[in-house]
């Protein structure tokens, strides 16, 4: 791939092909940024699994730096004005489930009751593809809407190995201290770990690199927090 010189600049400030502390590698990230914008920091963890193992589930970040998200929980009426009491941006039965049939989208997360997923599973189509599909395994599915609502208003984020094993998840923003990045990075580790499947090596966590959205990546000496 072919780098523009403002990166290729970057790149040169640092040996790149060494490992650093975690705390050192997201002041180096925040050092080489030069983009014009509060770019994201981008941790991208590389996983040894089994061709039918994965890893996924949700946590919440100690140092936020998201905007609040639009939340939209589908339900059965008598439960909407709960939902919209906890915080729910959108939140009802029918008329949802229609207007994203239609092709409504003013949402970041949607939850949903057990007893809506019948009808809420015939919206794949168009929420599975942008990965807006409620799952119980992200505690997006649940009768609990009140504490779901609640964490995801925390800032609560899913993170989820893709096909070649690989997470690739926000931690932060290059405008944050490096000191709460690193808080961020080491906490995220620290869930993936607690997440290895029960077939997995004890050394399943292959590498750990971080990056800003334009900027070059950083290999991050992951171990010395185990």
């Amino acid at each position: 791939m072919k780098r523009g010189k403002k990166y290729l600049n970057a790149a040169e400030k640092y040996d790149l092909t060494k490992k650093y502390a975690t705390l050192d590698a997201c002041k180096m990230v925040q050092d080489m940024k030069y983009a014009a914008f509060d770019e994201t920091v981008e941790a991208h963890v590389s996983l040894k699994l089994s061709k039918s193992a994965t890893v996924r589930d949700t946590l919440v970040f100690p140092n936020q730096f998201t905007a609040e998200k639009k939340v939209l929980v589908f339900c059965k009426d008598e439960r909407a004005k709960e939902a919209l009491d906890a915080g729910a941006t959108y939140a009802g039965a029918t008329e949802y489930i229609d207007k994203v049939k239609g092709g409504w989208l003013d949402f970041d997360i949607a939850v949903a009751t057990p007893d809506m997923m019948k009808d809420v599973g015939r919206l794949g189509m168009v929420l599975g593809r942008r990965g807006l599909m409620p799952n119980p395994k992200t505690g997006t599915v649940t009768n609990d809407i009140v504490q779901a609502i609640n964490e995801l208003k925390k800032g609560r984020t899913e993170f989820r190995a893709d096909k070649g094993g690989v997470i690739h998840i926000a931690v932060g923003k290059v405008s944050m201290d490096p000191e709460k990045v690193a808080e961020n990075i080491k906490i995220l580790l620290s869930e993936i770990q607690r997440r290895k499947p029960s077939d997995a090596k004890a050394s399943f966590i292959v590498s750990v690199s971080v990056s800003s959205t334009m900027g070059p990546g950083v290999w991050v000496d992951f171990k010395e927090g185990e």
